[in-house]
This record gives C-alpha cells, structure tokens and sequence, in this order.
C-alpha cells in the first residue's frame, strides 16, 4: 500500500491569480491529495437555484494541471443563510429547547426532512458535474458528522421521526414497548406513539431505555443522512466515498456510517485533544503539551482502520497551533512528522494537513497551517516535505493482524453516558485506559467492530464494559481460544436497559461469577491491590469460586485473605470487576499476556511502538531523547526497522 501526502486547500478564500502558484508549491512539497469544496455551498449557489460552477471548475483543473488528485467534499455541513429563509425550522435544538442557529456550520437537524432534500439536491448536481472529472480521485461525504454536539437534537422533526422509528423497532405494539421500557415504574405506560415524547425536560432523569432508544435511533439518522448522499454519488462515480470523523465524537454508530463508505478518515489533532478530550492528567497535560497524549491518536487511528474495514486516512492532521482548546501552543519541532509516521504505521494510505494556508478571516484566523497567511513558509511544511522524501526511499506498508484485540461498541458508549453511575466514568474511558497499558506493554493492538464473531488468530481480546453482550458473541468468545478478558459492566444489561436477574452478569457458559453488588467512590479514595496497584472510583462485589488474580489489601482488623475479589479467572476467561489504576491494569495485562504466550517489554514513558508485516517503529513523544532497546530515539523522533 502506497503512502501519500496532501493537504485541505480552500480556493475560495484565495484570489484566483495565486491557485497556480499554490498548485506548484504543493506538487513540489511532495502532496498528492487537495481536499476542496466542503464548506463551499454559498458560492456554489450564492441564491436558491443560481448555480455557480465555473470558479470550481477552474480549481479543479488548475490543482489537477498539476499533478494533484482532488477530494471534492459535499458542502452540506455548511447550509448557506437563503437555506435557513427557506427552512426557518431546519435548525436543531439543544437539551434545553435552545435553537441552533445560523452563524457558524453544522446548523441542521439530520431529521428534518426538507433540509435532507436539499442535501440530496446539491450532491446529485455535484455528482453529475464532477462524477467523471479526471481530476477528482474521491469524495468526501458532509463534515465531521457529530462535532460541536451536533448529532442529538430535540426539535419537532426530531420528535416525529423517533416516533417513527419506534413504530417500526416495536411492530406498532405500545404495549411491547411499555414492557421492554419498564413504564409502569412511576406511571410511564404511553397509550399510542404519538404521545412519546424526546428525553429531555423532565423534573428528574428520564428513563434510560427512553434515552438508549433515543441515542440509537440519532445515531440511525446520521446513517441515513450519510447513506442518501453515498447513493447519489455512486450513480456518477466510481471514486471512492470517505467522511472525516472526529476524535472522541461517540454520539453515532461510526461503524454503520463506515458500511456504506470505501474509506475511512478521521481529523487528528493532538495539542487540541490533549486537554480538550484526552482526559490526560495535569502532570500528562504539562509533559507531552508540545507532543500530545502518546496514546489517543493512536487509538483512533486503529479504530478507523476498522471502520474502514482495512481502507482509512488522516484527513485533517494538525501542523501547528489550532484555536479552539483550552490552551494552543507550539507543536514540538519533529511532533509533525512523528504524527504523520504514526499515522502510516498504524496502516493510513494518506496524512492531509490541515491547511493550505492559514485563514486572515472569520473563526479559525488564529489556526496554523502549511503556510502563514503571507504566504511565506509556516514550520509544518519543512517537516512535511521531509516525510515526502523519505516517503520516496521507503518501502510501501504491509499491514498485519494483530496478536491482540479490544472490541468497541457505540451502543456501550451510550450505555454508559445514560447511566454512569459516577462522575467521571464512561466507556470511551475505559477503552483509552485498557489501550494504553496494551501500549506501553509494547503490543500492537487492532480494534473489532461489536459483530465480529471469528477471532481467529488472536491471543488476546478485551472485552471491558460492552454492557450489552448478545448470547451468540458471548458463546464465541468463549470459545475462541484466545485469552479473553471482560468487565467492568460486561453483558449488564440486555438490549432495552434491563438488567438481567437470572443469572446476574456476566453470565458466561461455564464461568462462576456473579456481580452481587455495585459502587462508585471518589477518584481521590483508591482501595490498593495485594502486589500493588489500586481499584479506582468503580468496583464490583464479585461472588465466584473462580481464581483470584487481584485482590484489594485487607482493611486493618480485618480477617487475612478477605480483601475483595477484583479480578477472577477461570480458563481463558477473566473478569475483572473494577476500574484499574495504571499500575493494577499494567499488572492484569502482564498476567494475560503471559498466559497467552506474547512478550511484553514495559517501554519507557512516552515511547510506544508499532509492528506492520516488515516493520517495527518506535516513536518517542518525549521532548528529550529517550535510551531504548533499539538506541537512543530523539525528541520528537522515529526509528524505523525491519523485521
């Protein structure tokens, strides 16, 4: 698999005389791909029918003069304001009721039906102008579905449609859905559909069956939403179709979205994540604030590869400062090329850098670029043109399986979110902290959609906090020769939020445990492990005649050996009922490794690596250089080596 280079360029903002010059400068840094279009719906059709094309026409041949493969994007995300005149209730509407209205993007509800023909409209005359353009070598669908809170609304259309959508789900019967809900606990029995409402405005919590129903059938708007527009684009060309998700956006099933794309994308941003979505410590937030979290993109860089069944790019990589977290600094020198080896080892076809050339205008002026807005060289783009020549002497990436798996499932992230039971706990949480003790153990990891039943070929799968668990995957897990670990919350409830009684979770074929009881505790009261470690804000009573690998320490007077069962295990299964600190999971990973026969070697703070077919990269997030088994890597570098 060939890597590949490009950047998000915006001809629009630019004066036409200055697209040559841009389109040799990026041919001449080595870029491949020019993302264009996504935001352009008003100078595409400044009025309602008044179609203007010729200034895209002219872009696109000028990039593709050069050399360079176009990603056209539907502009979609950015409704212009004649659209809101036409459709004055398009807009969505917050928890509270609020309008979400024109001013910036993503200013649509995806259920109100007239905006969703529009949305058609304007990709179908995208698609038949450009469908079979040379130039133009893939699509990009909308823009980051979900960011800024955009998935869930609470509108009129909203309402209707999830009434809708819970005819069909219920085959019409009220009362199967009173059943399946609970609605006789505190007089919540609805006669008809028509009177469900949306969950919000209650006097307290609503029922979290109404909410998960709600959260699934939101994420099944933006699938449809996604696939109305996939379709036309199909019908005019055989270019591949991708979407660029977002870091640590959970609100939709990226999945279901990814079934109906070729290529999966997603816009990293380190320095913008680190403190905004990372939930990185105070001390991590001062170490890697030039380098980012060593882990996050990491993630989700693996987790698109599995979106995209295989096919998945960086579409939008951060190459400086940004302008909307808490605090922006400086990229360390070396952190973009580092993110952009990162990106090709994880398996990416291509990095694009977000952008061209830094805007002197509107919301994102303050977000760096490959050029300052003078034009002159910005730092990002003396790094990007030393990736694109060592691109030219390095082999193309030959990905491989990995020995170990951790499954992830949106519908567990909503799960969670409806009902934490504690500040601070959630399933994407859970999922980042399994992924880094898994990394700094110095294993490679893939990511598994929530359907798959063949693991073959691994030696390890984690399974923590998937509180759904139908009995098919259950039974394949169980049988499928790897070590398997589960918990905290695994197979909690069954699919509408109940929780199963008889037996209590987990309920697996042939192994003893059972979750007697529940609780959450400050994050500042650990319960140390007997051999260290410590069970932190979420422990469950486990009852099991299974073996205890991890024990909390005995209270003071208390009986020896009746510190509480942490983690049990019997066979290849393990259940570890509570959430561990670094220490206790970097010991329960130890323990299953072994069991499984890999090797692990504790890599040093901040170093990770990253195994394809023919090569293993190390990579140093520190800002200083760091002595390793294979030699000292330097601030901010990479080694590569073949294996």
């Amino acid at each position: 698999m060939k890597r590949t280079l490009g950047t998000c360029y915006y001809p629009e903002h630019w004066p036409k005389e200055i697209w040559h010059e841009d389109a040799i400068r990026m041919a001449e840094a080595g870029l491949t791909w020019v993302r264009i279009g996504e935001f352009s719906w008003s100078k595409l059709e400044p009025a309602p029918g008044e179609l203007c094309w010729d200034w895209l026409d002219q872009a696109i041949e000028c990039l593709g003069s050069r050399g360079l493969k176009v990603v056209l994007g539907t502009p979609t995300a950015t409704p212009p304001r004649w659209m809101t005149e036409r459709h004055p209730d398009m807009f969505a509407r917050d928890e509270n009721g609020h309008v979400r209205g024109f001013g910036s993007r993503r200013h649509y509800c995806f259920s109100h039906q007239g905006f969703f023909a529009e949305s058609q409209r304007i990709t179908r005359l995208m698609a038949e102008r450009y469908g079979a353009n040379p130039h133009v070598a893939a699509w990009q669908t909308d823009n980051e579905y979900g960011c800024h809170d955009t998935v869930v609304s609470y509108s009129d259309a909203a309402r209707d449609a999830f009434q809708n959508w819970l005819r069909q789900a219920f085959s019409g019967d009220i009362d199967a859905l009173n059943l399946a809900w609970g609605n006789v606990f505190w007089s919540m029995e609805y006669g008809n559909f028509a009177e469900i409402g949306l969950p919000n405005l209650t006097v307290t919590e609503p029922n979290p069956a109404h909410v998960l129903a709600f959260k699934r059938f939101s994420s099944d708007q933006v699938v449809a939403f996604n696939r109305a527009q996939v379709d036309i684009l199909k019908e005019y060309s055989a270019a591949p179709v991708a979407h660029n998700y977002m870091g640590r956006v959970t609100d939709f099933d990226h999945f279901k979205v990814g079934a109906d794309l070729e290529i999966a994308s997603w816009d990293s941003y380190p320095l913008g994540f680190l403190e905004d979505r990372a939930g990185a410590t105070v001390a991590e937030q001062q170490k890697f604030s030039r380098q980012g979290d060593p882990d996050f993109q990491a993630l989700h860089h693996d987790l698109y590869r599995a979106v995209g069944q295989g096919r998945w790019w960086v579409m939008e990589q951060q190459p400086g400062p940004v302008n909307w977290a808490p605090y922006n600094p400086s990229p360390l020198p070396g952190m973009v090329r580092l993110w952009t080896w990162e990106a090709f080892a994880h398996g990416a076809e291509a990095v694009c850098y977000f952008r061209w050339r830094q805007a002197p205008f509107a919301q994102e002026q303050l977000h760096a670029g490959l050029l300052r807005p003078d034009s002159e060289d910005a730092p990002a783009i003396v790094e990007a043109r030393q990736v694109a020549e060592e691109l030219r002497e390095a082999q193309d990436v030959q990905p491989v399986q990995a020995e170990v798996a951790i499954m992830f499932d949106y519908d567990a992230d909503w799960a969670w979110s409806t009902q934490p039971h504690g500040a601070g706990l959630s399933y994407f949480g859970l999922i980042l902290d399994y992924y880094k003790a898994l990394r700094r153990a110095g294993l490679s990891i893939d990511i598994l959609p929530p359907d798959t039943r063949d693991f073959s070929g691994y030696r390890m799968v984690l399974v923590p906090g998937m509180m759904h668990l139908p009995d098919d995957l259950k039974a394949a897990l169980a049988d499928c020769g790897a070590e398997v670990l589960l918990g905290p919350r695994t197979a909690a409830r069954d699919q509408h939020f109940n929780m199963p009684t008889t037996p209590l979770p987990p309920a697996f074929p042939n192994f003893d445990v059972t979750v007697a009881r529940l609780e959450s505790f400050r994050p500042d009261l650990p319960r140390p492990l007997v051999g260290g470690g410590a069970a932190i804000r979420y422990q469950e009573e486990l009852e099991s005649g299974a073996e205890v690998v991890l024990r909390t320490e005995v209270a003071a007077g208390a009986e020896a050996g009746t510190g509480a069962k942490v983690a049990v295990r019997s066979g290849r299964l393990t259940y570890c009922g509570s959430w561990l600190d670094a220490e206790g999971m970097d010991r329960l990973i130890a323990m299953l490794a072994e069991a499984a026969g890999l090797g692990l070697r504790m890599l040093p703070e901040g170093v990770r690596t990253r195994r394809t077919a023919t090569e293993e990269f190390w990579f140093n997030h520190c800002a200083e250089p760091v002595e390793t088994e294979v030699g000292v890597i330097p601030a901010a570098g990479v080694i590569r080596r073949p294996v």
